[in-house]
């Protein structure tokens, strides 16, 4: 007997974000007022008695012998709170829940392991996933039922969540042999390891090569959309990193194609609604083809992802456009997004005064009012503000798909309703600084800064690494740890997974290239020794799980090691892996850390042959690897213009390979990187060495030459 019903949403429900506040003012705070987790927080006044993820919340259902209600979300989650308010608030389902089962409550971005271990048994069971995601379990943790949304009523053949809960522990107290059975074989086929696949794909010492890529380009070119950018039809999410392995493909092959396809989906995400014309900085996706409509959250992940592509587009091409989203966005980032404490917050909310959108849209009406009569209307035309409106209630998102006449009006403009929208009721914020997310805004904000000469952007990135490694890093034996969280200045206790270690490392290495501050490639060195002493998949691909061997969850170990190799809205964690390890080989001369990045991309290309969208932090890196990489050292005194001459043009190279340490040989401390050992000065003055292929050309002294030499 299979005791679960139908989720209530197909495919990953539309997440809308609330507040982060108390849900039930003048409650009786729950355990969960002492988590640091905003998520939690909302929940801390519900009535129902919940726990947070822990052995004391199943050691408790054992005492109880009753099973565990596991329910899973995030705080920008539409639907999550909609179940919040129709069940978790109301006294009489929380009574219902509290009598039989105990219930523990999980922040999917605090607690990623346990995510991806329950939504891989949530779409096993119901063919689709999606938050809120509903689990009860066996005291020890196994699944026996799995959904997503439940409403308070019966709808139609939709089942409520009391008819759920009430089924569920009738079978748990009358049929428990049948329940056990059921979780038992759930329990099984979760611990199957899953297949590799991609047939005939390459193996061994040809992995990455020119047939991997072009079987990829491809796939993916059968997916283009060439009148409105992007791939697929709606609802249409940034394909960040993808357009990051096409901009690398170029870079490489002058593959025009490539660039057209990249190119195409950059300028229609920028001009359309998901990019906010007002003050930078992207919304999490668009709900519908054509980019006019977005689902309103902004996170930082897509942000800072976006943020280091545009710089590589605009590094590639010069235009102008790439160049204002790259600043609109920085400079949005530390604007909103920038914690006391020098990280950057996880989230703003969809929803303002308890309408999604309501921050961001407009009518004519309110154009005119903020801007008079004749601006108003000028506005409405290049804006896209129509008086049947693009989006809800007659309200139109802003859009700029084409540029007027007039910049300056523009300009104008732009300012007077940035001003007049900031007296509107401002989204909230998820506040809590994700490792791995402020590892990405780490290395935009460097290369950024460097690029476009603004220190205030590079001063950010290297507070927020210094936050990272002060308090989210703990040193031991054999490297140093990462905790996944934190907030308001405290340390969560969720365990760093794969993508913190591999997106925290990435961001010290750039780092350390833009800056010359060899201690951060010792920081990125020490996070990779503990991902290879610690994540490897000894007995498999040759690649990576998700969590330590000994930071494991008990509970989720017995069930399955989460080991994720497809991209989502982020790279996945042994792609991200990959990625830094081929890095810090170059920078080191490391044979050994080589090796494990190639044997890191071995599944993920597998992939790219069928699903080149789930596979674009491979590929690119691949293309990072088939370029060389390119290694560069510029050596000579930091105050020296000819140093940081040649340092900028390295910087200002697009070889998708470049990996880049700059020092002075005269002053080189202990934590100086191989690349900058043994390069003296040529003619007593500053130098720059380019090697690739295990191949070294002459030193330079010429920024020009270099720039030449970096394009070849």
């Amino acid at each position: 007997m299979r005791f679960f019903v139908p989720a209530a949403r197909t495919g990953h429900t539309r997440p809308v974000a609330h507040p982060p506040v108390l849900t039930q003012a003048g409650g009786v705070p729950n355990r969960l007022a002492r988590a640091t987790s905003p998520y939690l927080l909302q929940h801390a006044d519900n009535p129902v008695d919940w726990w947070e993820w822990g052995d004391a919340a199943f050691a408790e259902a054992r005492r109880r012998d009753v099973p565990v209600l596991i329910s899973v979300g995030y705080a920008a989650c539409h639907w999550c709170h909609v179940m919040a308010h129709e069940s978790f608030e109301d006294p009489a389902t929380a009574a219902l829940m509290n009598e039989h089962f105990v219930c523990v409550k999980v922040d999917r971005e605090e607690r990623p392991d346990v995510d991806a271990v329950y939504m891989a048994a949530t779409q096993a069971m119901t063919g689709s996933g999606g938050w809120p995601m509903t689990v009860v379990a066996t005291p020890d943790g196994r699944p026996f039922f799995c959904g997503t949304y439940f409403p308070p009523r019966r709808v139609q053949t939709m089942a409520s969540f009391t008819e759920v809960l009430t089924a569920l522990a009738q079978a748990w107290t009358t049929r428990r042999d049948d329940v056990m059975a059921s979780a038992g074989t759930i329990a099984a086929a979760l611990a199957q390891r899953p297949a590799s696949g991609g047939g005939d794909g390459p193996t061994g010492g040809d992995l990455v090569d020119e047939r991997v890529v072009a079987r990829a380009l491809g796939a993916l070119s059968t997916s283009f959309d060439e009148r409105d950018g992007g791939f697929g039809g709606a609802p249409k999410f940034p394909p960040t990193m993808v357009v990051e392995w096409l901009l690398r493909h170029h870079a490489r092959t002058r593959d025009e194609d490539a660039l057209a396809m990249a190119l195409s989906t950059l300028d229609a995400m920028a001009r359309g609604g998901m990019y906010d014309q007002l003050a930078g900085g992207f919304a999490r996706y668009s709900v519908d083809a054509t980019w006019t409509v977005p689902h309103f959250e902004k996170m930082l992940y897509d942000n800072a992802l976006l943020l280091r592509v545009y710089l590589h587009a605009w590094r590639l091409t010069g235009d102008p456009q790439h160049r204002r989203v790259v600043e609109e966005t920085a400079d949005w980032l530390l604007r909103d997004l920038r914690t006391d404490d020098g990280g950057f917050a996880s989230a703003l909310d969809a929803d303002s005064e308890g309408r999604e959108g309501a921050f961001y849209a407009w009518t004519p009406a309110q154009l005119r009012d903020a801007l008079g009569d004749d601006d108003g209307a000028w506005a409405a035309d290049v804006l896209g503000v129509t008086s049947e409106g693009t989006f809800e209630h007659g309200t139109s998102v802003l859009q700029l798909r084409h540029d007027p006449d007039d910049p300056a009006r523009l300009a104008s403009v732009r300012a007077r309703l940035r001003d007049a929208r900031e007296t509107r009721p401002r989204p909230a914020r998820d506040d809590k600084v994700v490792s791995a997310w402020n590892g990405l805004a780490v290395a935009a904000l460097a290369e950024a800064g460097a690029l476009l000469d603004r220190p205030d952007w590079l001063d950010a990135a290297q507070r927020c690494a210094q936050l990272l490694a002060d308090l989210h890093t703990r040193a031991a034996p054999d490297g140093d740890r990462l905790l996944r969280t934190s907030r308001d200045g405290t340390a969560g206790s969720a365990p760093g997974v794969l993508e913190d270690y591999a997106d925290v490392a990435e961001g010290y290495l750039a780092l350390a290239a833009v800056t010359g501050e060899h201690v951060w490639t010792t920081r990125a060195q020490r996070l990779l020794a503990t991902v290879l002493a610690h994540f490897g998949d000894g007995d498999g691909d040759g690649g990576f799980y998700d969590t330590a061997d000994d930071e494991t969850d008990p509970v989720l170990g017995a069930l399955r090691r989460p080991q994720d190799v497809a991209d989502g809205p982020t790279p996945a964690g042994q792609p991200a892996a990959a990625a830094a390890l081929a890095t810090l080989a170059a920078a080191t001369g490391s044979l050994e850390l080589r090796e494990a990045a190639l044997d890191a991309l071995r599944v993920p290309l597998l992939v790219s042959r069928r699903h080149p969208r789930a596979a674009g932090w491979a590929l690119a890196t691949a293309e990072a690897l088939l370029d060389g990489p390119r290694e560069v050292a510029v050596v000579g005194p930091a105050d020296d213009p000819a140093t940081r001459a040649l340092h900028r043009a390295a910087l200002g190279a697009p070889a998708p390979g470049l990996v880049l340490a700059v020092g002075d040989p005269g002053h080189l401390g202990d934590d100086a990187p191989a690349l900058l050992r043994d390069r003296p000065l040529v003619d007593g003055r500053p130098a720059a060495y380019v090697c690739r292929g295990f191949v070294c050309e002459r030193p330079t002294t010429d920024p020009g030459r270099l720039t030449q030499q970096l394009r070849t």
